[in-house]
């Protein structure tokens, strides 16, 4: 899976556009192929992630070892509809493949868009065709969770929604 769906991630990181100072939150992270992609880009910021897997954070916090062991990632069990995270702490934030797997998606988002700064906050959802998401209706989910400026964009590999927490 971590070979799969590493240059979607990849593609989906690149969107939001990352800077070395950045703080990224990641959603269902599975393998840390993306967490060590972001950790790579936001080299003096702070990475955290969130998967409801214990298996998936012990073989992503084993691939990002030196980075956690410096206190720059930060790899937790967990539930996106109830994020461990203070208000307004990250600049960026996504998810690959896993939002159609959420208890409750709206609920996810709008604990998404809590923990998201609110000048200039980004998010990116994406979204391979095995995933089984349909873009239908996913712009006014983000609305009604408090982003703006939500757009589809269609990759190679899938799709992708972006917004802005606001």
């Amino acid at each position: 899976m971590a070979r799969m769906n590493k240059e979607f991630t990849y593609s989906v990181i690149d969107l939001l556009d990352i800077e070395p100072n950045d703080r990224v939150l990641e959603i269902g992270f599975g393998s840390g192929v993306g967490i060590h992609r972001l950790a790579q880009l936001a080299l003096t910021g702070y990475i955290a992630g969130i998967d409801y897997s214990k298996e998936m954070v012990e073989q992503a916090t084993a691939r990002n070892l030196k980075k956690v062991e410096a206190g720059l990632v930060d790899l937790r069990q967990g539930s996106v509809e109830s994020l461990p995270f203070e208000n307004n702490t990250f600049d960026k934030a996504l998810a690959v493949n896993s939002m159609q797997v959420w208890s409750d998606a709206s609920i996810g988002l709008r604990e998404m868009r809590r923990v998201m700064k609110k000048v200039d906050g980004r998010i990116a959802l994406g979204f391979t065709p095995y995933s089984g998401q349909s873009s239908n209706g996913l712009i006014q989910m983000f609305t009604n969770a408090g982003f703006t400026e939500v757009q589809l964009v269609e990759t190679e590999r899938g799709f992708c929604a972006l917004a802005i927490a606001s």
